[in-house]
């Protein structure tokens, strides 16, 4: 005999678990998808390496005193 269960199961969260573990399936490159694609993967991992890239050995952080300023100069 079956345990009696005490979980309802809810249709609309079933189809929604299925429909996202079938994106992989369905995923189809869009302009929209594109440019969040490119934004993600692209845009931002440049800024970032551009803003390191101009700052850094800009600010001295060893060996400073609360009245000396960090850039070097």
């Amino acid at each position: 005999m079956a345990a009696a269960s005490y979980l309802k199961v809810d249709p609309a969260v079933e189809r929604w678990n299925r429909m996202r573990e079938d994106v992989y399936k369905h995923f189809r490159f869009t302009p929209r998808t594109t440019l969040i694609s490119l934004t993600g993967f692209v845009f931002v991992p440049g800024a970032i390496y551009y803003l390191a890239s101009q700052t850094h050995l800009k600010y001295k952080w060893t060996g400073r005193r609360k009245d000396e300023a960090l850039t070097q100069l």
